[in-house]
């Protein structure tokens, strides 16, 4: 049926309706720096991720708020601290290391389902009457702590010989209907982030250890087709407090050393 008042005939957001321009997604041209500053732990920083992208989404209607911005989910951790012949500490996300999900949110704890609420998101509150031109960006890198000791011992003897680590994410470009939750994906990219790192324990602190392997990282795909996003990366938990570090012992029964939050 045709419309009996104008009033009535709202105009609905529509992915054709939403122009995305300008897609960019890199990981700095720049190899993993190592920190030997300290006689407890062992730290890296790695190169950034940077995604951003150009948005112009059309008049909103009265009475409708529309979120527009970046969402994150590891899909992939492998991140093992290796000490010698006495074993092995590990951070897992167990869910997703026993195929009970797909993806677990990466978002930064308070801001769910998005990755952040500064650079990362835009609200627009309608009515406006003219198109929103603006730019959501986001980043992302890793900069953890790893002990040169057993993490199960007493001892501050260092014995870490090899940081292995080798992480995958999806990242969403997404328009959020506040009210209906209704969800428009505008734009999907995946990327990876690899470590290795050898270590010799029997070394002055500061000369220790050192990046092994490839030392850029590969580049991110912007993929040509939206990818579905799985419910796991929109809530609770996030990766920081689902992830478990294990101690695996050459020997023995494996220990949680730190819980999930």
């Amino acid at each position: 049926m045709g419309c009996l008042q104008s009033i009535a005939c709202k105009p609905r957001i529509k992915r054709e309706n939403i122009v995305v321009y300008d897609v960019s997604a890199t990981i700095d041209h720049c190899p993993t720096v190592i920190e030997e500053n300290s006689p407890i732990v062992l730290r890296y920083k790695t190169p950034y991720f940077k995604a951003s992208a150009r948005i112009v989404m059309p008049p909103i209607p009265r009475n409708e708020a529309w979120m527009v911005g970046w969402i994150q989910a590891c899909t992939q951790m492998e991140f093992y601290n290796s000490y010698g012949d006495l074993g092995m500490s590990s951070w897992e996300l167990p869910e997703l290391r026993e195929g009970l999900v797909k993806a677990i949110s990466d978002s930064d704890g308070m801001s769910y389902p998005w990755y952040g609420n500064t650079t990362e998101t835009v609200t627009l509150s309608g009515p406006t009457s003219k198109p929103s031109r603006f730019t959501v960006s986001m980043n992302d890198n890793f900069y953890p702590s790893v002990t040169w000791a057993v993490p199960v011992s007493e001892s501050n003897v260092p014995l870490l010989t090899r940081i292995k680590r080798d992480q995958s994410f999806t990242t969403w470009l997404v328009a959020l209907n506040m009210a209906t939750q209704e969800k428009i994906l505008l734009q999907t990219v995946k990327w990876r982030m690899k470590v290795d790192i050898a270590v010799d324990p029997s070394k002055p602190l500061g000369s220790r250890a050192r990046l092994t392997g490839r030392v850029n990282q590969d580049q991110p795909k912007v993929l040509t087709h939206m990818e579905p996003i799985p419910p796991n990366a929109l809530g609770k938990p996030n990766a920081n407090d689902a992830q478990v570090l294990m101690w695996r012992p050459k020997r023995g029964p494996p220990l949680v050393v730190i819980p999930s939050k």
